[in-house]
């Protein structure tokens, strides 16, 4: 029998929750047997809405929490003045043991700033980077970071490529993952200072297969497994990949339906392209995990739905197997005593 992966998912956060939220936790668990989802938030809503399905009962378990740290708080603040929110409660959770991973569609600096304070980051960790998975021609790739860290350093940067080098090999499959630092072109002698001292420091990194620099129209094409950067322009590439992809599925929808021919044409092509379509489609790929804590915590989007969020949990399950949190600290221990 598969052992037990135990969550905390944060009801409460998110623009749809907890409606979204119980719907993704149940739809979970009718996946996976070997999962068990503590719902954390605010007991009647979360009963109400559990109320509206057929559900193995040991696989869920509400957790009260009184409080909700709302997006346009001050995320030091809130963490430090909500102790009964959910964000608080679910990563104290994991920060005892009592939940392997900890999910939430909730602030996302609430998020980061109690990953770093309350659950805590692993020793040796110096950051811990925002990483999630970008869909593109040839599957998907670790896009680190994303939004944890705006002012790294050169060794942030190249202590984000171990570490996402890691994730993609033991989660993901992938051998001996490409690493390719975001650039403006190709040439090593390119870009702003903090790429020009951290490509050496890349190239001369023997744990790693650095292939260097990656342009951004080059990331969806799938040119490197492991994209690095810091946050700030991370985050830009994480939008604008998600705002320029809803466009496109939109505009192809569109026009599909402007004549009779090409709706007959869309009837035709309809399996191909919903199967194409659905590679593209960001909830495929659950949320983003924060790397290098002493716990699994999982940001997913603010507008995550029921099919986000059940994959994100499904995600935790499959980091917990792989033992990424433990693989990721022998690596920095290797690292300290070499």
């Amino acid at each position: 029998m598969s052992e037990i992966t135990n969550i905390a998912l944060d009801a409460m956060g998110g623009d749809y929750a907890p409606v979204e939220m119980v719907k993704g936790a149940v739809d979970a668990i009718q996946k996976e047997s070997a999962m068990k989802v503590f719902l954390v938030g605010q007991e009647d809503k979360i009963n109400e809405e559990l109320e509206k399905y057929q559900y193995n009962k040991e696989q869920i378990e509400v957790v009260p929490a009184s409080e909700v740290i709302e997006t346009a708080e001050p995320p030091v603040s809130a963490i430090r003045k909500k102790k009964d929110s959910s964000i608080v409660v679910g990563m104290k959770m994991v920060k005892e043991g009592k939940a392997d991973a900890f999910v939430s569609a909730g602030s996302s600096g609430a998020i980061l700033v109690g990953g770093q304070v309350i659950v805590g980051r692993i020793k040796g960790v110096d950051r811990a980077p925002l990483a999630p998975l970008v869909p593109t021609e040839k599957g998907v790739s670790l896009l680190i970071d994303c939004g944890a860290n705006v002012d790294a350093r050169p060794a942030h940067l190249v202590q984000f490529a171990k570490i996402g080098s890691i994730y993609m090999e033991h989660v993901m499959g992938v051998k001996n993952p490409k690493v390719g630092i975001v650039n403006i072109g190709a040439e090593e002698e390119k870009g702003n200072a903090l790429v020009k001292e951290t490509f050496p420091l890349l190239k001369e990194e023997k744990s790693i297969n650095f292939t260097g620099s990656v342009e951004a129209r080059e990331i969806p094409h799938g040119q490197v497994d492991v994209v690095v950067c810091e946050a700030f322009a991370g985050n830009i590439i994480l939008k604008l990949y998600e705002g320029v992809g809803a466009v496109l599925i939109k505009k192809v929808k569109e026009g599909m339906m402007t004549s009779l021919r090409s709706k007959i044409g869309a009837l035709l092509i309809k399996p191909a392209l919903k199967a194409t379509l659905k590679s593209f489609d960001a909830s495929e790929y659950g949320g983003a995990p924060l790397l290098g804590l002493n716990g699994l915590v999982v940001k997913t989007h603010g507008s995550s739905k029921a099919k986000e969020v059940s994959n994100t949990l499904a995600q935790c399950v499959t980091f917990k197997k792989q033992k990424i949190n433990e693989k990721i600290k022998a690596s920095i221990q290797k690292e300290e005593t070499n």
